[in-house]
């Protein structure tokens, strides 16, 4: 399992260069992107740390996800990962923030489909909400790999976007 290093390296560079931190709640990526950032060139500079929170019970406790909700929806909702995503940058005091939640299985809760919704936080704020979804027949691990390969693709854009907002 390797990471696009250009990525890592853009995103390692950008946030020292900024001066900012990032942290992860994960579920259906369960700890791919927390791996990823841990593989970043000085990644103790800017990476606070992460949380796998794969069950209801532990979403809820950890990160504050509102119960009802979480039961509503097999705890996978924009709802959800928005929550997730403001939370864990509340509990580890990060500029940043990165959440997933989804399926990388069709099950029926899923309608049989295979999605992620994952959100980007900065500064309290979501700035990215959205869904991915891809094939049914996706391999699980593939799908989780897809994923934490394409938000990192996100994440370098929206710190690209910010750094030219700020020149």
């Amino acid at each position: 399992m390797e990471f696009q290093k250009k990525i890592l390296d853009y995103i390692s560079e950008s946030m020292i260069t900024t001066g900012e931190t990032v942290a992860i709640a994960e579920s259906v990526t369960s700890g791919m992107l927390q791996l990823a950032f841990s593989q970043m060139p000085n990644a103790s500079m800017f990476y606070k740390g992460g949380m796998t929170a794969y069950s209801l019970p532990e979403k809820v406790r950890l990160l504050q996800v509102d119960k009802k909700e979480a039961e509503n929806c097999d705890c996978v909702s924009e709802e959800i990962v928005e929550t997730m995503a403001l939370n864990i940058a509340k509990l580890f005091e990060s500029d940043w923030s990165i959440a997933t939640t989804g399926y990388c299985t069709p099950v029926r809760q899923s309608t049989y489909s295979v999605y992620t919704h994952y959100s980007i936080a900065y500064k309290g704020e979501i700035i990215v909400s959205k869904k991915l979804e891809l094939h049914p027949k996706t391999q699980a691990l593939n799908a989780q790999l897809y994923y934490a390969e394409f938000i990192l693709g996100c994440f370098k854009s929206e710190l690209n976007n910010l750094l030219i907002l700020n020149n």
